[in-house]
């Protein structure tokens, strides 16, 4: 079993490395490598989860091209074959994690959309009957579908920071009033789409997080979309109010932390190997219930 937790590509400029993922530039184009890394609290773990990167790289193609009719995407190029011939030496380990992607200005917020209630939003909810001084009614509980679909902004903070939930208000001082609203409206749409046909295949996305950016006057949206790193996943079978969900995603590894107290800073506890591996499942197991296909 191959786990990348970081690639070393000698003839390509690096560009960046993210909290999971690896950027290069190639000029004209990006090249967006997604590892095996994981990160939780903004703190990457020291240990990679087995196809973790080929998981989000595949489900974010696959809403890409389900929402194109909403919204246009930053993707060139998914094939290693169709890259610049300079990629192909590294095809084995670019295979099924990379895309080319069309250079954007990364806008500075996190657009983030709620469903339903949980997390930092239930925490919040628990002391002041709102969640990014949206008021909410008082008889919530926890993981509940939220009345309407919520647009709660973040900040976009650095490596090892943590990002910081914002008003519309301030939002709109950071990006301007049209844009923040152009944001808002395609992010719920983009949200609303993707949880119907979520729920038609067994899964609620509670909440998610997008990034969009502009390539001269378009905004068009990056990054990743809805994948088990930017959103919260919860199987429908076993969903009930009142109480935390067992998740397709990441919180399986934020859960553990929390039961060893892990203090949210670096250096990152190790994590044990069944950890490991039932977050490697899970991933897996998103993929093939959103698409019907097994991780490549």
């Amino acid at each position: 079993m191959n786990i990348v937790t970081q690639t070393n590509f000698s003839n390509l400029k690096l560009k960046n490395r993210g909290k999971v993922r690896d950027i290069y530039d190639l000029d004209e184009h990006l090249l967006i490598v997604a590892t095996d890394r994981i990160s939780a609290f903004d703190v990457i773990m020291n240990e990679g989860i087995p196809f973790k990167g080929k998981v989000l790289n595949q489900i974010s193609i696959y809403w890409f091209d389900f929402v194109k009719d909403i919204i246009e995407n930053h993707i060139v190029a998914i094939e290693v074959d169709d890259f610049p011939k300079i990629c192909h030496q590294y095809k084995d380990q670019l295979k099924g994690r990379s895309v080319l992607v069309k250079k954007a200005n990364p806008l500075p917020v996190e657009c983030i959309v709620r469903g339903y209630i949980s997390g930092s939003g239930w925490n919040e909810y628990l002391k002041s009957k709102s969640v990014c001084s949206i008021p909410l009614p008082d008889d919530l509980q926890e993981s509940s579908k939220l009345p309407e679909t919520l647009f709660t902004p973040s900040t976009k903070a650095e490596i090892g920071l943590h990002d910081e939930n914002i008003s519309f208000e301030k939002m709109e001082k950071i990006v301007g009033k049209d844009l923040a609203s152009v944001l808002k409206k395609y992010s719920i749409a983009i949200y609303e789409k993707a949880v119907k046909f979520a729920l038609s295949k067994g899964i609620i996305i509670a909440d998610t997080k997008m990034e969009f950016g502009i390539i001269g006057d378009k905004i068009i949206i990056i990054d990743e979309l809805l994948t088990p790193d930017s959103s919260r996943f919860w199987p429908l079978s076993k969903y009930s109010i009142g109480r935390s969900q067992e998740s397709y995603d990441k919180q399986f590894v934020r859960d553990y932390l929390l039961s060893i107290k892990f203090n949210k800073q670096p250096p990152a506890p190790k994590l044990p190997s069944e950890i490991i591996e039932k977050t490697s499942n899970l991933y897996c197991e998103a993929l093939k219930k959103l698409t019907e296909k097994e991780v490549e």
